[in-house]
């Protein structure tokens, strides 16, 4: 009786071993689904967006200045953005501080 007790108990232990580590794999793939891969897909769509600069574009910087880019320089990951309508605030800014990108229309 007593090592039919014994054998209940490990084959139990042994199963909820199992159990333990199907939970850990669902928690890690249900914090992957939920949190690293919508930043992914959001990332991808930025680096998209601010590969596709061009000058004449407007744009929204993240401090909330609307403005048209007058010059880019790749090298030095920076864009030159003219605010306003008297055409003499002109400002260097790293691509980083854009938040949208509206292309001119083409008439």
């Amino acid at each position: 009786m007593g090592i039919l007790l014994t054998e209940n108990a490990a084959a139990a232990n042994g199963m909820s071993g199992i159990v333990l580590v199907l939970y850990i794999v669902f928690f890690i793939a249900f914090i992957y689904f939920l949190m690293v891969r919508p930043q992914k897909k959001e990332q991808k769509r930025v680096d998209n967006m601010l590969s596709q600069l061009a000058v004449g574009d407007s744009v929204l910087t993240t401090s909330g200045f609307y403005g048209m880019i007058i010059d880019i320089d790749d090298e030095n990951n920076m864009v030159i953005v003219e605010f306003g309508s008297n055409k003499n605030c002109r400002i260097p800014m790293n691509k980083t501080a854009i938040a949208q990108v509206e292309k001119p229309d083409a008439e």
